[in-house]
């Protein structure tokens, strides 16, 4: 069960380690784009390239979605980045259903724990698998897999690495399962916990009062899914601008916080600590652009200003 990219390694690994598929479960058809043509998601266009069969239930309690999985006898399934599931749904197979979350849980429980984990600075995270439960990523643990977080390391670059580890993880607990080899460790609950709330238009948003640690992690943590984005005033004009990649330049100045310098082809915002040097943003009905061309066809004026 899954939707995203992120499941697609994992699927595949399992077909690639010979384990009997009987069916697939992801989201369905969403309207995207322009024309607002139906979309497939990445698992199940994965899935009919395979040779699957596919279900797309709008509802998971759906008498017809549960009797249809019913008939397909499975002995254990595999969640990964799916929404909740009903008791109903979960608690069928012989084996049980497991989920492949990308955190080292307890930490950072929820909807985004790739992106909360470079937002929060953290230096390392990881995968982990644990049999599902009536709470959101509480169940016991299976498995768990650590990796370091580069310290310049965008989400994307972070996701790719994951979902590549969390594939062999979903694999090493299939095996377990299948030779009874299994301890499941119940999830402390004695410690400080993090979570990873999901994502929106609040909490992706600059302040540009915060420090140039804290700001330049943020940017990171969103690249380049959901992005962060700011107001900039400019020419007497608001706009909306979300900003890609970044660097930091640590230094003394006296300029407002979100006050913008043009120097030497950069385009720099004055932080609490020093700037921050934008290299790709994108304007509104824009592409997304390197910030070289877009000074060349550009121009920021005397008091420009991210607010």
């Amino acid at each position: 069960m899954g939707t995203p990219d992120f499941a697609v390694a994992s699927l595949e690994s399992i077909l690639d380690a010979n384990y009997n598929v009987v069916g697939v479960i992801t989201a369905p058809d969403k309207p995207a784009g322009r024309g607002r043509k139906l979309q497939e998601s990445p698992v199940k266009k994965f899935a009919i390239s395979k040779g699957l069969k596919v279900l797309q239930p709008t509802n998971l309690k759906d008498g017809a979605f549960i009797d249809e999985l019913k008939a397909l006898d499975p002995n254990v399934q595999v969640v990964v980045a799916f929404r909740m599931l009903p008791k109903v749904v979960w608690d069928l197979p012989q084996f049980g259903t497991f989920n492949l979350h990308a955190s080292l849980l307890p930490q950072y429980r929820g909807a985004a724990p790739i992106n909360w984990a470079i937002i929060n600075n953290e230096k390392k995270t990881g995968v982990s698998t644990f049999f599902l439960d009536e709470k959101i990523d509480t169940g016991a643990m299976i498995l768990q897999k650590e990796i370091n977080i580069a310290a310049e390391e965008s989400v994307g670059e972070l996701h790719d690495k994951l979902m590549e580890l969390g594939a062999g993880v979903v694999v090493e607990t299939l095996e377990l399962i299948e030779k009874g080899n299994l301890t499941p460790t119940p999830q402390p609950f004695d410690q400080l916990l993090k979570d990873a709330p999901k994502l929106n238009k609040e909490n992706t948003k600059i302040n540009w009062d915060d420090s140039l640690d804290q700001i330049y992690n943020l940017i990171r943590g969103l690249n380049p899914y959901p992005a962060a984005w700011s107001i900039l005033f400019n020419d007497g004009k608001e706009e909306k601008v979300k900003i890609y990649h970044c660097k930091k330049e640590i230094a003394s100045h006296s300029l407002e916080n979100g006050s913008i310098l043009v120097e030497d082809k950069k385009l720099k915002v004055a932080t609490e600590g020093g700037y921050l040097i934008i290299e790709e943003l994108q304007l509104p009905g824009k592409r997304k652009m390197d910030v070289k061309s877009l000074l060349n066809g550009y121009d920021f004026s005397k008091g420009a200003k991210f607010l």
